[in-house]
């Protein structure tokens, strides 16, 4: 250790200032009450004395990091120090605190208090003896970083090996932003410093799929003046953006989603971070279930997921794919401090159910509609023969309640003797509020994405409430997930699993309205559009022309006639159909609109179709 601080001091450039501080029982400082310049002489004088140090008794962890942060505090407010300039600690230790202050809480507020956020401590452990935990969070709460060295290591080159990490500052208050409707759940884009042979890595999500190009603009200083970048990437520039060298990925044997996993990767760590930093053993929990989660879902080994290896040459199924996310039990207390996510407390696996009011007004299957008319007590169905990719707009009302709901199809081959060439289900639901504030949901038969700002991954296999400000997701496992907004919109999205399915199968989503009261009256989409408007029906008659029917005439039809709707100023022919929803469970009688919805809808249903799944837009009104 010795041989690797003559050699740090050997690389002091001419503009540093330094000190040495030694501690055990007794805490010595080298140059009191100042930091000297880096002259020759001041070199060869803190070798003779880094070489005459010894260690004796215990180790005054406290002590010494409070006369450190103190001389360093004192040099800063007593001298023209450039503002870009960057001060630093470099704590060594081989020991747990013994002498003075020795526990870890006190210690590390002790830290805090002291430095202030005015400059970074980076903590290095010697040996298996000292508090990684301890020299970790203290590194991490004040913008450093730590390093730990086991006793038979090489600690001399180890030592140099980070010092040249952070011996030369090249950038500090480092910041990078992008266009707020590029882009989303971008990991940490602040960075105190940059030094020479360190790294920045950021990674996001883009949003708008239409831009050719990124915004980013960079600011940070250096020791002679603060600097501005700013530059526009280019998206989907093949021999620019082309990733197929890196090693795994060739012959497309890798994982394809390689950005995807370096975001999880990064996210996962500023999770274990933060759980590292939190005193709250609630925060704690929830966070760890949280990476926990993401590492299952992403294949990421963490201190919370075990590595099941197999031996070579046994058979077997490959394992079934395991998501995990926050249980039922105390999931209130769990998510309370999650990045703004809170669930009531006391929620029961039950409660779930009993909350789901059936609704008939929906899209499930492959997909078919149905619109409930509680006030003429008749229903409406139709069917979209939709083309697998398609994305289509379901509720449309982003300028008055601000909700918008689109869902994507998903395509399977069609049942054999079959008149269609395909059949077509929901592969994704999406939800968007942008009142009071923005917030998405993106629900799959898997998993579902929370983001209000924070981002939140649940599994659609474990049953969870989760609550922010204004929107309530309700998981019932492998079930159903109902997503209420502002006490006066209510969807609920049916979870259709297959154990065994069939080739014209897919594992898909229903969509069902169970609470439009918070939807306009201008509320369109292929759903949206009939929630505030009656639909009147006209009797066929073979003797009269057509009339009104009135509820107790329209109770009393006979199966399979042919009749009329009127929507607005549109006669629509329609035939008597029967339909099972909800997973079979109920049967409803309606008026079927043949030819993709024609004439019942505004326009045609192409006219539907949105351009990605967060489109807020509409091509009506």
């Amino acid at each position: 250790t010795k041989e690797a601080l003559f050699t740090i001091l050997q690389d002091l450039r001419p503009e540093d200032h330094f000190n040495i501080i030694g501690f055990s029982n007794r805490i010595k400082v080298w140059q009191p009450d100042q930091l000297v310049p880096v002259t020759p002489n001041n070199i060869r004088d803190a070798k003779k004395y880094i070489h005459n140090m010894s260690p004796t008794g215990g180790t005054n962890i406290n002590g010494a990091l409070q006369t450190g942060a103190k001389l360093l505090n004192d040099y800063i407010a007593q001298n023209d120090i450039d503002a870009r300039s960057v001060s630093l600690i470099i704590f060594l230790t081989d020991g747990r605190p013994t002498v003075g202050e020795t526990q870890s809480s006190k210690i590390l507020s002790n830290t805090k208090d002291v430095i202030r956020d005015k400059f970074c401590l980076f903590t290095i452990g010697i040996g298996n003896d000292v508090d990684h935990k301890l020299l970790e969070r203290m590194a991490l709460e004040n913008c450093g970083m730590t390093r730990l060295f086991q006793e038979d290591e090489d600690a001399a080159s180890h030592l140099k090996g980070f010092y040249d990490e952070i011996g030369t500052p090249l950038l500090s208050d480092i910041r990078v932003d992008y266009s707020e409707d590029n882009v989303e759940q971008v990991t940490q884009n602040f960075f105190p410093n940059y030094f020479n042979g360190s790294e920045i890595i950021i990674a996001g999500k883009l949003i708008n799929h239409t831009s050719d190009s990124l915004h980013v603009e960079v600011t940070a200083s250096n020791s002679k003046k603060y600097i501005l970048l700013k530059t526009d990437v280019a998206i989907d520039q093949p021999s620019r953006n082309d990733i197929r060298g890196v090693p795994g990925l060739e012959d497309g044997k890798g994982d394809n989603n390689y950005i995807e996993r370096a975001w999880s990767y990064l996210t996962i760590k500023e999770l274990l971070n933060s759980r590292l930093k939190s005193d709250d053993i609630l925060e704690k929990d929830c966070l760890m279930e949280k990476a926990k989660s993401m590492a299952l879902a992403y294949n990421f080994v963490t201190p919370f997921t075990v590595l099941k290896m197999r031996e070579a040459g046994i058979h077997s199924e490959p394992p079934q794919e395991e998501f995990i996310s926050p249980s039922t039990d105390g999931i209130g207390e769990k998510l309370q401090s999650l990045q703004g996510h809170k669930a009531p407390p006391g929620i029961r696996r039950q409660q779930d159910k009993q909350r789901i009011k059936i609704s008939k007004t929906s899209a499930d299957g492959d997909p078919h509609f149905v619109i409930d008319f509680p006030s003429s007590k008749f229903s409406v169905c139709f069917n979209i023969d939709g083309e697998p990719g398609d994305i289509l707009r379901l509720v449309s009302d982003h300028k008055e309640s601000g909700v918008t709901v689109n869902g994507q199809l998903i395509g399977a081959p069609a049942p054999p003797n079959g008149h269609k060439k395909h059949r077509t289900y929901f592969s994704t639901i999406t939800i968007l509020s942008n009142k009071p504030e923005r917030s998405y949901l993106e629900i799959t038969p898997k998993r579902i994405i929370l983001d209000d700002g924070e981002r939140l991954l649940l599994s659609c296999g474990r049953s969870a409430v989760v609550r922010s400000k204004s929107l309530e997701v309700s998981i019932s496992a492998y079930s159903n997930v109902t997503v209420t907004i502002r006490d006066t919109i209510s969807f609920v999205i049916l979870i259709h699993h297959y154990k065994k399915p069939a080739p014209y199968q897919r594992n898909h989503l229903g969509f069902y309205i169970s609470n439009s009261k918070g939807l306009s009256s201008d509320s369109h989409g292929l759903l949206g559009q009939f929630l505030k408007h009656e639909v009147k029906l006209l009797q066929e008659s073979l003797n009269t022309s057509h009339q009104e029917v009135g509820q107790n005439q329209a109770e009393a039809l006979k199966p399979n006639p042919t009749s009329t709707l009127k929507v607005k100023d549109r006669l629509v022919p329609v035939v008597w159909k029967q339909r099972r929803i909800y997973n079979g469970q109920q049967e409803v009688d309606c008026w079927f609109a043949k030819n993709n919805a024609d004439k019942l809808i505004d326009g045609s249903y192409k006219d539907y179709l949105a351009s990605h799944p967060f489109d807020i837009g509409t091509s009506f009104g």
